[in-house]
C-alpha cells in the first residue's frame, strides 16, 4: 500500500527542515516517491539515495500557464536535476478554449521529454475548472498519447479529487493510462475509494495518517 503515495509537500513557505523531514517520512514509510517543488530536486535525491523513494517534481505548477516553451525547459532542467518523474498541469485555459491541438502538442512534447530518459510523466488536468465533457476529451488525448498518468487536480485550486471524475478519466483512459488523484484526500476511507475507482497513485501530505488508518482497519 505505501507504494501507492507521492509523500507531498509543496507548499511555498517550506523549509528545508519541512524538506529534510519529509525525505524522512518517505524512507521511514518507503512511499513511492516525494513530491516538491524544483528546487528541491537534488536536496531529496542525496537524502533518497540509498533507497527506491523516486523524487518527483512539478512543471507549471499550479496554474498551467507558464507556456510550452517555459515548461519542456523547466522540465528538461528538472530531469538533468535528478528529478524521477514529473507532474505536469496542463494549459487549463486552452482546454478551456477547446483549443485541443495546443492541448495535444503539450501533452507530447512533455510526454515525449520524459519518456526519452525514461522517467515517468503525469499530466494534471486541475479537474475543478473543467466540465465533464472537457474531462472526457482530454481523458481521450491521454489515451492516444499515453503519458504514464492523469492526475485529478493540483490541490491549489477550488476543489480537490472527486469520486466521479476518477471514473469518468478511467473510463477513457482504459488500461492504457494510470490514473493519480491528488488534492484534498485525508483519510483512508477516502483513499480507498478512490483506489477502488481505478487510482493507482495518490497524492497526499496526509500519508502518515491514511496509511495509520489502513493499518488499524487491515
Amino acid at each position: 500500500m505505501n507504494k501507492y503515495f507521492d509523500h507531498t509537500l509543496l507548499k511555498a513557505f517550506a523549509t528545508q527542515k519541512d524538506i529534510e523531514e519529509l525525505c524522512e517520512e518517505a524512507l521511514e514509510l518507503n512511499t513511492a516517491s516525494v513530491c516538491v517543488n524544483p528546487k528541491w530536486i537534488a536536496y531529496c535525491k542525496d537524502k533518497l539515495k540509498a533507497s527506491d523513494v523516486k523524487v518527483c517534481t512539478v512543471i507549471g505548477f499550479p496554474l498551467g500557464a507558464d507556456g510550452l516553451d517555459v515548461k519542456s525547459s523547466a522540465c528538461r532542467q528538472a530531469l538533468e536535476n535528478g528529478a524521477d518523474e514529473i507532474d505536469y498541469v496542463i494549459d487549463i485555459g486552452a482546454a478551456l478554449m477547446h483549443d485541443w491541438k495546443h492541448i495535444r502538442k503539450e501533452m507530447l512534447i512533455m510526454t515525449e521529454i520524459c519518456h526519452n530518459e525514461h522517467k515517468c510523466v503525469k499530466a494534471i488536468f486541475e479537474n475543478c475548472y473543467l466540465s465533464k465533457s472537457e474531462i472526457k476529451e482530454l481523458s481521450s488525448i491521454a489515451r492516444d498519447i499515453q503519458p504514464d498518468y492523469i492526475k485529478t487536480s493540483t490541490g491549489f485550486g477550488t476543489g480537490g479529487a472527486k469520486l466521479d471524475d476518477v471514473l469518468l478519466m478511467k473510463k477513457y483512459v482504459g488500461d492504457k493510462v494510470k490514473i493519480k488523484a491528488a488534492g484534498g484526500i485525508h483519510t483512508w476511507k477516502e483513499c480507498k475509494a478512490f483506489i477502488e475507482a481505478g487510482a493507482t497513485r495518490i497524492g497526499a501530505s496526509a500519508t502518515i495518517n491514511i496509511l495509520n488508518e489502513y493499518k488499524v482497519e487491515e
